[in-house]
């Protein structure tokens, strides 16, 4: 009696907790909603009930972005933090069975840059067409296959550019900043800058714990990255599971509203915000024809060329100016968590201020850290600490302005296909930064003049979102007949 007694406790438990969060997943019927009422498992009694809709039931649960944000993060933390910046320590595991030249291995890493950014499009048109959820779960199929692929076949290093500068990074573009940018850009208006901010630090916080705990795994195995490349294929599997189970595309689909609807207050801050958001409904083909989205694309190659730069030079940087190398590690963990701060600090104000001059704000972070980057030395460790602080903060900061001012002048239904337009075009200008700042390097056995060019193109980001003034609907530019 006692373990029946625990078992229809077990169920009613599970009911109830189905029936406060709104799932219904029992048909209404007459017979089991008075059931229900009888074990007092209904909000009201089955005669107070009545016939109710789905969307007037969904519309009672409270307002799922928040929750929706954290999923994303998750999302974003695992299909980024694993491949990525785990793959990062796991390959240099395999260079030692796969032996190649550090040209060869760093080609690697260049293909990967370009093939992040390159299929962005193709992303942006998977979300119109398909949904966020299929293209999160195309990601996570891309991830694994690379994964596979590293784990089983790979013996050669165009088996290693194939794996992991082709079809990792495919699914990295697939399966992480686009279609949460663009689910962030769906389900919020006047929060928008701090749920991107919040959703897109998962990158930050990946590189800082995932990479410690790889090189852990790795350590704890004999150095099998085999093995770890078959842990990462199965973090894929999860974070599919993830992103079909939770993600949800629009706050419609539940029967709510953006924001979790109008706000109550209409103060003079809450009606700026709400003046710097678009109500036009954009076309991609219209966006590509305004001033300000070739203005923002300029802010854009501002905002990644000098992290390309840096990811690939940072560390050769610091130890040919005699850091050691454990000070030059600890070094690019502190540019990783300035890429969080740099993003939380970006999205506040991106919720704040005009977009523009939130964008054009984060820069002076580069042009501090490139100053004090020229000036590092084993004697003043805190300038390099400093300089890496700053230009993860200026990335992170301006990285998040990036993608929320686009979607606050062309809106939702067209962020997909705009955004991606930009990080591939964006892609496409800053991948050779890593080949220049080395080709600087070689000219001049130093990285002064690469870091003075990187102050330079941050320049033009700002000169350029400057005139990025929100655009004007085409209407707006159509002669009224009199």
């Amino acid at each position: 009696m006692s373990c029946l007694r625990a078992t229809l406790s077990h169920i009613v438990c599970h009911v109830y907790c189905f029936q406060n969060c709104q799932i219904f997943l029992i048909p209404q019927k007459p017979d089991i909603l008075q059931a229900l009422s009888f074990f007092g498992l209904t909000r009201k009694p089955y005669a107070q009930i009545g016939p109710r809709t789905k969307l007037a039931m969904t519309s009672e649960r409270a307002f799922y972005g928040w929750e929706l944000v954290f999923i994303l993060w998750l999302v974003d933390f695992l299909n980024m933090g694993f491949p990525l910046y785990g793959g990062a320590v796991i390959n240099t595991y395999m260079l030692k069975e796969i032996p190649m030249s550090r040209s060869a291995f760093g080609l690697g890493f260049t293909i990967l840059n370009l093939f992040v950014g390159i299929p962005s499009v193709l992303v942006g048109a998977s979300i119109v067409h398909w949904g966020i959820r299929k293209t999160f779960g195309i990601g996570s199929a891309l991830i694994l296959v690379g994964a596979l692929w590293l784990s089983l076949v790979a013996y050669r290093p165009w088996h290693y550019w194939v794996g992991f500068g082709v079809l990792t990074a495919t699914g990295i573009s697939f399966g992480t900043i686009i279609p949460a940018a663009t689910a962030i850009t769906r389900w919020f208006s006047r929060y928008r800058g701090r749920a991107m901010a919040v959703t897109l630090s998962a990158s930050g916080f990946a590189g800082f714990f995932v990479a410690p705990l790889i090189n852990r795994i790795l350590t704890a195995n004999g150095g099998n990255w085999r093995q770890a490349w078959g842990i990462v294929a199965g973090i894929s599997i999860l974070s599919a599971i993830v992103a079909f189970v939770f993600v949800r595309e629009r706050p419609e689909d539940l029967g709510q509203m953006v924001d979790g609807g109008p706000g109550s207050s209409q103060s003079a801050k809450a009606t700026a915000a709400i003046a710097r958001v678009t109500k036009f409904p954009w076309e991609p083909q219209q966006a590509y024809r305004t001033r300000a989205y070739w203005m923002i694309l300029a802010g854009a190659v501002a905002c990644q060329f000098p992290f390309f730069f840096f990811t690939a030079h940072w560390l050769l940087h610091l130890k040919g100016v005699g850091v050691r190398p454990a000070d030059a590690a600890f070094a690019m963990g502190l540019f990783t968590l300035g890429a969080v701060f740099g993003r939380l600090i970006g999205g506040w104000l991106m919720d704040a201020v005009e977009g523009r001059y939130a964008f054009m704000l984060g820069f002076c972070c580069y042009f501090l850290g490139s100053f004090l980057a020229i000036r590092v030395s084993p004697e003043a460790l805190w300038i390099a600490y400093s300089a890496a602080i700053l230009y993860g903060t200026g990335f992170g900061w301006t990285f998040i302005c990036l993608n929320t001012v686009t979607g606050h002048y062309y809106g939702p239904a067209a962020f997909p296909k705009v955004n991606g337009m930009t990080l591939v075009l964006a892609a496409l200008f800053c991948s050779p930064a890593g080949y220049l700042g080395g080709k600087l390097f070689d000219l001049y056995h130093s990285y002064k003049l690469a870091f003075e060019l990187n102050s330079a193109v941050v320049a033009i980001g700002i000169v350029a979102l400057f005139f990025a003034r929100m655009p004007e609907p085409p209407e707006a530019n159509i002669p009224v007949p009199k």
